[in-house]
């Protein structure tokens, strides 16, 4: 059915919405049983924080003496003695990570964010063929195993391969736990629930200062960061299927069972849901849309041009976030406070993309936000240092964080039905690829001390410019197929059809 947009009040249009998606007339679109889900889901975002951002206090900036010359911080260096007044043992301390070996130091994270990326394709890859819960619950073990053994790894390379299984099994609960989450709420709440899930992120973030300070010795912190994580082998007890997955699949039994359970829960009526998941099941088995794929993403121009800004984005949020945020540890002051104050403005800028959301369109947000984090980042090296510096550079994570925020609904919103797995999907590949760069750059310090901030700087001015070149998407109803993904902002706002 066609529709033209009319100028109705935003909430008739999502209860319209809500009335035809028959899963939100049975469950509600927010109750009782989506909360404790969300509680249930987003406490994996912990873990998720603590193993992406434990870089920062595995191998901070360390000083070393060479004993051969008594000199400070120079190549080569037979015997180095380490500084310890902060730090007891860190990875470069105990796998001699300078000199010609510094540059382990950057791999090391760029393979973990490998991890990251390549469990991301492969756990949402089986979440699609096996269902969300059981892909989620080897992601679970495969992280409580890994980030455990990884603390028990004698030398650099088994400590690095065994962070790259962490990594991978990071990319599957981030993921499938989006997925599962977004699967039960309505569309009236997506919106607060997306932003929402990377609070825990936040929170996990500040924590790792006080997990560090606490434990000096990298081993220890890398123990005390996956200890935490064996909660949530309660999976296996209390982690639902998706009823939309099991309709997919045709398990309608299955999808019936839950369906009653969660309606129960938030006291909603049960005595129809049989008959109107089993006609639903008949209906969609006759108008089931043709699956879509990568190569259709690019084979048409508009949508070509829309996921190569999009990815870019991805691309440039996850570059600054990752990379300024491992920068941050490594400026001058207390790199407890440092990054404490870092991950505390992130949390800030979080809560603050809720109401935004509400006020201003996707594009205008991520425009504005890319815009002020490549001002931040510009400014950053014409700071002589202190917390002048911690307070510019924590801006520009910040920034970058927020458009993290708006580009997961507005890539959401941007792509038809049938490509959207796919888009959302390859702009998260792109995201980590960006991620697997940022460490690298940080290492230009050595060159340069301006040379990081400038080099990050680059991405996200180019990013903003990049943003014009994409529709609004805010108040707009979701697309099914690739024609009207094709069609998509080409016509004036005033004269914009949707089909649903």
């Amino acid at each position: 059915m066609e529709m033209r947009e009319q100028n109705t009040d935003d909430n008739k249009k999502i209860t319209t919405t809500e009335e035809k998606d028959v899963i939100l007339r049975i469950t509600g679109s927010f109750g009782k049983y989506q909360l404790w889900l969300c509680i249930l889901i987003f406490i994996n975002k912990f873990p998720v924080a603590f193993h992406q951002m434990a870089i920062i206090f595995l191998s901070p900036k360390v000083s070393y003496i060479c004993t051969d010359t008594n000199t400070n911080n120079t190549c080569p260096c037979l015997n180095p003695s380490y500084d310890k007044t902060i730090f007891s043992t860190t990875m470069v301390s105990d796998f001699d990570l300078i000199c010609s070996k510094k540059w382990l130091t950057s791999f090391a994270q760029t393979l973990f964010q490998l991890g990251t990326l390549i469990g991301s394709v492969l756990f949402g890859m089986a979440g699609d063929r096996f269902g969300r819960r059981i892909p989620l619950l080897v992601a679970v073990v495969l992280q409580v195993t890994m980030g455990i053994a990884a603390a028990f790894m004698p030398e650099y390379w088994s400590f690095t391969l065994v962070r790259f299984l962490i990594g991978a099994s990071v990319g599957g609960t981030m993921v499938i736990g989006f997925v599962v989450v977004m699967e039960f709420v309505g569309t009236k709440y997506r919106d607060v629930v997306s932003a929402l899930y990377q609070v825990p992120f936040n929170m996990g973030h500040m924590l790792l200062p006080v997990f560090s300070y606490f434990f000096r010795d990298f081993r220890h912190f890398q123990l005390s960061i996956s200890i935490p994580t064996i909660l949530l082998l309660c999976y296996f007890f209390l982690l639902p299927n998706s009823p939309r997955w099991l309709i997919a699949v045709k398990r309608t039994e299955e999808s019936i069972h839950i369906l009653e359970r969660v309606a129960k829960v938030n006291g909603r009526p049960t005595e129809q849901i049989r008959t109107e998941v089993e006609n639903h099941q008949k209906a969609i088995e006759k108008t089931q849309l043709k699956k879509g794929t990568l190569i259709d993403l690019v084979r048409t121009p508009n949508l070509r041009k829309n996921i190569m800004a999009m990815s870019f984005n991805w691309l440039t949020c996850s570059y600054c976030f990752y990379g300024v945020s491992q920068y941050v540890g490594q400026l001058s002051g207390n790199i407890f406070l440092n990054v404490a104050a870092s991950a505390s403005v992130t949390l800030l800028g979080t809560l603050l993309s809720i109401p935004l959301l509400k006020l201003f369109g996707r594009r205008t947000l991520v425009i504005t936000f890319n815009f002020i984090c490549a001002c931040c980042l510009l400014i950053l090296p014409m700071l002589s240092g202190g917390i002048g510096t911690v307070i510019c550079a924590s801006i520009g994570v910040v920034a970058s964080f927020i458009v993290f925020v708006v580009v997961y609904l507005y890539c959401t919103e941007l792509f038809p039905t049938v490509v959207r797995n796919a888009a959302v999907g390859f702009s998260s590949m792109m995201a980590r690829v960006g991620s697997m760069i940022a460490p690298f750059v940080i290492s230009l310090g050595d060159v340069a001390v301006w040379l990081p901030p400038l080099v990050f700087a680059i991405l996200p001015l180019i990013a903003g410019f990049t943003t014009f070149l994409l529709p609004e998407t805010k108040n707009c109803e979701l697309m099914n197929t690739l024609e009207e993904g094709e069609n998509f902002g080409k016509k004036s706002t005033s004269d914009k059809s949707i089909r649903i």
